[in-house]
């Protein structure tokens, strides 16, 4: 069984200017390449989970989405960086939509994810509510200091 690195997008990985849909203003916080290397070095799967809530309240499309989505692992891949997946709930409610852990077990069963062996980052307490009720066995909340959350890994 694997284990895995899961990330919240908005706020952990790049900055959070709210419903953040457009390439150019998708900014990388400093330290989240360094942090997902020393990861992938450590054997994690790195995967993204996260609320999409601009997708149901039209604030930009599933299309607008696919499209950030894959400037941000284009941008990872360049890296060196390999993103395994990204789970996303366009949804204002319901079972996948963090604090509920829907997306953190359908990861786990798609890619056999031993979660007590996982870590969970998010800069919000339903991104570590979420992954600390999907059974993540370290659920870090980030503000601004990867260097502490590196050496937890």
């Amino acid at each position: 069984m694997h284990k895995a690195l899961f990330l919240d997008r908005d706020g952990t990985i790049n900055i959070d200017y709210g419903y953040v849909y457009q390439s150019e203003k998708f900014h990388f916080i400093d330290g989240i390449f360094d942090l997902c290397q020393t990861a992938q070095q450590l054997g994690y799967l790195i995967i993204v989970i996260t609320n999409q809530s601009g997708i149901s309240r039209g604030y930009f499309t599933e299309r607008d989405f696919q499209k950030i989505n894959t400037h941000m692992t284009n941008e990872f891949r360049k890296n060196n960086i390999h993103i395994t997946d990204v789970f996303y709930c366009p949804d204002l409610t319901g079972p996948n939509r963090k604090p509920n852990t829907g997306m953190f077990l359908s990861a786990q069963k798609k890619y056999h994810i031993n979660m007590s062996r996982s870590v969970c980052i998010g800069d919000k307490e339903q991104d570590i509510l979420a992954g600390t009720n999907a059974g993540c066995g370290k659920n870090l909340l980030f503000r601004n200091n990867f260097q502490q959350i590196k050496e937890a890994l």
